[in-house]
């Protein structure tokens, strides 16, 4: 990891206390913030400062909330300046950028998503698409390229120079810690550290917004893990993992480690756990806290037992409330509420960095 982590530094928490601790005790801080009824909100990941003052504009235009965070997400895919998303995304092994995307809509309960989708700028706006326009839910690799030609989807070339030249440096550097494991087991230590060699690169922009209806959707866009494995399919398209939204709880969505998402389906257990009462904030850090009891792997855990990866979190309930949380510390999200403009607040999170 970039930064050294000292040992056993905690915030809320610690390793014997657990996650009930922060559940039973105040919050230190305390991020949510109640809407009165017709009044909007959107959040996002930190990339989203832009995203949400769109989403916002059409919000308080009374337009639906998928509209708005699909409107907001397209800004991000369109802006070579992130490399996490859409043009100028970071490519795979092969140099080729692959982008994945899901939505869903609150009011209908129907989503959408599209998985190594190549050559097409606006993935979100594809896997709306195959939310209205299929009986399907998700669409990948060529098939979901012909189905976003025949609805007039046009192609172009994704990779800019930079993401170009960060791709080569990649491939200039190769060693045999790569994606590609050789045989080990849940003891083995010291492969996969790509990571910390290469700062290995993922983003992803998590988009979810209340409308003046009071209806709820979400969208979660990537160009996914630069440098991954060709067809390599993280959380952010599957539903359930890296987006979902239940009309009458909540929308919750997640960047950061896919693979750590997708065996844990985390957004789902962000929004049952507001059903069950929980603020959103504490919600997330539920989420983040079953990851970490999850991974098992020692190449996964640094010399304390934890996760040496990330995994943010961002969710909204039905009554405007939002937070978010991570693993570790250092994380922030976007929020705009319509007073004034976009912001990043603080994340909340279990294990503090160490300063550098």
């Amino acid at each position: 990891m970039q930064n050294k982590i000292k040992r056993r530094t905690f915030l809320r928490s610690t390793a014997s206390a657990g996650v009930g601790a922060l559940l039973t005790g105040k919050l230190s801080r305390q991020d949510a913030v109640a809407a009165s009824v017709g009044k909007p909100v959107v959040i996002a990941s930190a990339n989203g400062l832009e995203a949400t003052a769109r989403a916002m504009e059409l919000l308080q235009q009374g337009k639906d909330a998928l509209d708005a965070v699909i409107a907001g997400v397209s800004l991000v895919e369109a802006d070579p300046k992130d490399n996490s998303v859409g043009y100028g995304g970071l490519p795979n092994e092969e140099g080729v950028v692959e982008l994945d995307a899901s939505v869903m809509h609150g009011p209908t309960g129907r989503g959408g998503c599209v998985a190594a989708l190549r050559n097409i700028l606006h993935p979100s706006q594809v896997a709306r698409r195959v939310m209205e326009r299929t009986d399907h839910v998700l669409l990948v690799g060529e098939g979901a390229l012909r189905f976003a030609r025949a609805h007039g989807f046009k192609e172009q070339e994704l990779l800019t120079e930079e993401s170009r030249a960060a791709w080569l440096k990649w491939k200039e550097n190769l060693s045999p810690q790569d994606d590609w494991l050789p045989p080990h087991d849940r003891d083995s230590k010291g492969i996969g550290k790509v990571w910390e060699a290469f700062r290995r690169h993922y983003g992803t922009i998590n988009c979810n917004a209340l409308d003046a209806q009071g209806n709820l959707s979400g969208c979660t866009t990537t160009s996914g893990l630069a440098f991954k494995i060709p067809g390599r399919v993280g959380d952010s398209p599957i539903l359930g993992a890296g987006l979902y939204v239940d009309n009458d709880v909540g929308a919750a969505g997640s960047t950061g480690r896919g693979e750590a998402n997708l065996l844990a389906c985390s957004s789902v257990l962000v929004v049952e756990f507001m059903r069950q009462g929980k603020s959103p904030e504490e919600a997330c850090l539920l989420a983040c806290r079953r990851i970490v009891n999850q991974t098992k792997m020692k190449r996964l855990l640094d010399d304390d037992g934890r996760p040496n990866f990330d995994v943010r979190f961002y969710a909204l309930n039905k009554r405007g409330e939002f937070g978010s949380a991570s693993i570790w510390s250092g994380g922030r999200f976007a929020v705009n509420t319509g007073e004034a403009q976009s912001r990043l607040v603080d994340s909340a999170y279990l294990f503090k960095r160490a300063e550098k």
